[in-house]
């Protein structure tokens, strides 16, 4: 990265992080594992079997009573679903609706930036966000769940058991996997905020699309489309949490998640390239 790229880069970083909206989404995400550990905590051990939710959630439930450190997973899996594309789509569909709507775009490419200079940081402050917050979640997640339920070894779904350190391990990649999951809806977002010059009609369309794609992957009938709907493969992180782990699984997961960050930027370079923001 160029000295001028990395200036621009922490510039929108600065701006990104230090507006009070997003600061108060991130409070609001590591809130939520909190929450949901000493919620579980207080229900007792029957109160961890019950809960119904995306997939696997119910097994990560059920796991969390005999160890902390599946609070991630759990709060992990439970986010993933409600709060993270939420705040991940927020961030994104702003990055460029927003700098038109105020007026400002058309000033960054006189500095000059470049336009695919400035969509590139736009996207890596964008992935950047949703990195944050994903570790945020597994980090409180984590020590809530040590605080509140006993750690030591880990018993994988698959029946296995393995030493915490390995679980830990399991954890880092699960993380990674979320994270790149969110890194392809940041991508969609901000191709989508390309669009328009209205950050919340860019936040709306997308967190429509999402909940499009999620009703259309639970219709048994539309099976064959499942794989390719882009929240297909969010949930499958419970692959790594088996005894050996389900490389297959998680390879097309990631598959799906890079071809569609890819379209996203090349729709949005290919956008933004042409589209005439000096008027």
């Amino acid at each position: 990265m160029s000295a001028r790229s990395g200036r621009l880069l922490r510039s929108e970083l600065r701006l990104v992080f230090g507006r009070r909206r997003n600061q108060h989404l991130l409070v609001v995400t590591a809130l939520f594992p909190l929450l949901i550990g000493i919620a579980l905590r207080v229900s007792g051990p029957h109160g961890t079997t019950q809960p119904k939710g995306p997939n696997h959630a119910p097994l990560l439930y059920a796991q969390l009573a005999g160890n902390g450190v599946f609070l991630a997973f759990t709060s992990l899996s439970t986010l993933l679903v409600l709060l993270l594309p939420v705040v991940v789509t927020v961030v994104g569909g702003d990055s460029m609706a927003g700098e038109a709507g105020y007026g400002t775009l058309r000033y960054l490419l006189t500095v000059p930036a470049g336009r695919t200079r400035l969509l590139t940081v736009k996207l890596a402050a964008t992935v950047i966000f949703a990195l944050s917050a994903t570790v945020i979640v597994s980090a409180v997640a984590l020590a809530a769940g040590a605080a509140l339920f006993p750690v030591g070894p880990v018993t994988l779904l698959s029946g296995a058991t393995v030493s915490l350190a390995a679980g830990l391990v399991r954890l880092l990649l699960v993380t990674l996997y979320v994270v790149a999951a969110m890194a392809a809806l940041g991508a969609l977002a901000l191709a989508v905020s390309t669009l328009t010059e209205h950050s919340l009609v860019a936040i709306a369309v997308v967190l429509i699309a999402v909940v499009t794609s999620e009703v259309l992957d639970i219709i048994p009938q539309l099976g064959w489309l499942a794989p390719y709907l882009p929240t297909h493969w969010w949930v499958s992180f419970d692959a790594l949490l088996r005894a050996p782990a389900d490389t297959v699984t998680v390879g097309k997961g990631l598959a799906s998640f890079g071809i569609y960050l890819a379209i996203a930027a090349a729709f949005a370079w290919a956008r933004f390239g042409s589209a005439d923001v000096t008027s």
